[in-house]
């Protein structure tokens, strides 16, 4: 039974707004009109027979089919543009693709980049971010940064950092809410998730009040949800509520203040970061292994200097 070829450029407009959750913003990147981008979608939509996005007041939010939908084109767009670079790469700069998720990426691995282009300035970085599980032994990454328990079938895996977590707020909210180190006294505020498609390795909320004994109901209605931490943290700053903060990519923003604890923290020493590189004999070829000797002798050295 043969599949039909999805149509290509709805799929790209497509992928534009659902990683911008703006139709507007998506047509600046693309260089066309915003309805011109909504004139795709909703052709996409149409074909589909189901609604891909929902529309908000401002910008748009992923429906369940849509969030499918998107991984799946990000994904392929990222293979694409992987391809592409390491055919550049040919032509004489190395290309190293590192996989990780958006807070990694956002709040550790980007204010640290300069450093790493002052140690090797022929090298260009390419980061692929998702917030679910990446294979890399099927698609066209060199290395990743990874969170979970160290186990990745067909890799290797060293240890960064372990799963610290703390309760992070606002200084303004933690003032307005009265709250002190009490884990039961978190029950009654407003919580920002993390949400992931699959069960997370990674602390949720339910995790944090079974650990400290909290069994109490939650009022409905309070919390928000969202798609990446780099939105959680920002729902934080904004003084939207309490997140779950992972050390070390909040360790900046409470040494400077912008964010406060709101309780202890606590350490699964189990869990944490890992660099993950996949072993020899996979499907996808490597490219020359010295750009990922240097970025792992980096990262590590990074790691140990925390």
């Amino acid at each position: 039974m043969s599949i039909r070829r999805p149509p290509l450029q709805p799929l790209a407009f497509f992928e534009a707004a659902g990683r911008h959750l703006n139709f507007s913003a998506a047509a600046r990147e693309l260089g066309v009109t915003q309805s011109a981008v909504s004139h795709q979608v909703a052709w996409l939509e149409a074909d589909l027979g189901v609604p891909l996005f929902r529309r908000l007041h401002r910008g748009v939010a992923l429906t369940a089919e849509g969030g499918r939908l998107f991984e799946v084109v990000r994904r392929g767009l990222d293979e694409i543009g992987a391809v592409l670079a390491a055919i550049r790469a040919g032509r004489g700069r190395r290309v190293l693709n590192v996989a990780t998720d958006f807070g990694f990426a956002a709040w550790w691995l980007m204010p640290r980049l300069a450093e790493l282009r002052e140690r090797m300035p022929d090298l260009d970085v390419r980061i692929v971010t998702s917030q679910d599980a990446i294979d890399i032994r099927r698609e066209a990454i060199d290395v990743a940064v990874s969170f979970g328990t160290g186990a990745w079938p067909g890799c290797t895996a060293r240890p960064l950092f372990p799963e610290v977590v703390v309760p992070i707020c606002s200084p303004g909210f933690l003032d307005g809410s009265g709250l002190s180190a009490r884990p039961e006294l978190l029950e009654s505020l407003p919580l920002l998730h993390l949400e992931s498609s699959d069960a997370a390795p990674w602390l949720s909320w339910r995790d944090w009040f079974e650990i400290h004994g909290v069994t109490g109901r939650r009022p409905a209605g309070l919390d928000l949800t969202f798609n990446n931490y780099p939105l959680v943290l920002q729902a934080a700053l904004m003084g939207q509520g309490v997140a779950l903060g992972w050390s070390p990519l909040v360790d900046a923003l409470v040494r400077g203040g912008q964010l406060v604890a709101a309780g202890e923290p606590y350490e699964r020493a189990d869990r944490g970061y890992f660099i993950v590189e996949a072993e020899p004999g996979g499907s996808v070829p490597r490219p020359a292994g010295e750009s990922r000797e240097v970025f792992r002798t980096w990262i590590l050295e990074e790691a140990e200097r925390r």
